[in-house]
């Protein structure tokens, strides 16, 4: 396994890092935790030290579980989720939605369910208009009293560019951010802005949503919230989308393994972080790391850039 220094922190991730949304089960449906327990511990025996969560996975069900299986040397980061419960960020005013007393107190129940001081604290949305706010004096005095040691944000869906700005701010350690062979909007801007400043990027769907595992067909249906993502009538596009992608696979690479190794390629990239909720799915994820896709490759995937967003 490889390891990344994320950004300016210092700390050592794994490339391949562990999403642990859905063994947090919720929007995910039913989760067998017996099972997120064996993928945690088989991604703990391949080298994976880099594990992300939430709060609102399972109303904490995911931080608990983890908190459980990690040794104290595992980097764990987590979410506060906005007070207005809006995905995507809208409200332009960051005191109705990050206000100081709802980050310390979702800190501090992240912190108990985690049982460990937290590595990095996102806030779970980010609007460009809350530069200045009380969440950076929140963070300061979570650092203060050893709840958390380092802070990031988890950008909205598909706009990267509403974080160039806090990149460039020096006022946080890590970004998380949707990258991907379709959404390779980031480049644009995001990632270098990032690297420049040593802001540390956390690639998060590097699947979009599973459809770059190949495994979809215009005749798959889910019983998931990706019902309201992957609709019968946008299936057949995803599908043809992905098929002009088989070039990637070979003996011995997936797909998904292609899919993982983009994200990798870029330098400001720290980890990427694939939802895993099986040790299958673990063994599977965690062989990207021992190889990388080649320059012609790269460019060539540079023509498959895919603009939409399906989660509206």
């Amino acid at each position: 396994m490889e390891h990344r220094t994320l950004g300016k922190t210092g700390l050592k991730v794994s490339s391949i890092g562990f999403g642990a949304w859905g063994i947090g089960g919720a929007m995910w449906g039913p989760v067998d935790d017996e099972k997120s327990r064996e993928a945690v511990r088989a991604a703990l025996k391949l080298g994976v030290n880099f594990f992300d969560t939430a709060w609102v996975y399972g109303d904490g069900h995911s931080e608990r579980l983890l908190g459980e299986e990690l040794p104290d040397d595992a980097v764990v980061a987590t979410k506060v989720p906005p007070m207005d419960w809006q995905w995507p960020a809208g409200n332009p005013d960051p005191e109705k939605v990050f206000p100081k007393r709802h980050i310390l107190s979702y800190a501090k129940k992240s912190h108990e369910n985690l049982q460990r001081p937290i590595d990095l604290l996102q806030l779970h949305v980010w609007h460009e208009q809350w530069l200045e706010g009380s969440w950076s004096d929140a963070f300061a005095e979570l650092r203060d009293a050893g709840i958390v040691r380092h802070f990031g944000i988890s950008v909205n869906d598909h706009q990267p560019e509403s974080a160039v700005r806090l990149a460039e701010s020096g006022k946080i350690d890590a970004l998380q951010v949707i990258y991907n062979i379709f959404d390779q909007s980031p480049v644009d801007r995001l990632l270098a802005a990032a690297k420049k400043h040593g802001v540390g990027i956390l690639a998060r769907c590097p699947f979009d949503e599973g459809s770059l595992t190949g495994v979809f067909s215009e005749r798959t249906r889910f019983s998931d919230w990706r019902r309201n993502y992957f609709t019968p009538e946008r299936m057949p596009e995803v599908v043809k989308k992905v098929e002009a992608l088989r070039w990637l696979e070979r003996p011995g690479r997936s797909l998904a393994q292609a899919s993982l190794q983009f994200c990798l390629a870029h330098p400001a990239v720290s980890t990427v972080i694939p939802g895993m909720r099986t040790a299958s799915h673990v063994s599977e994820n965690v062989a990207a790391a021992k190889g990388s896709l080649s320059k012609e490759e790269l460019s060539k995937l540079a023509r498959h850039r895919w603009e939409r967003n399906f989660y509206r």
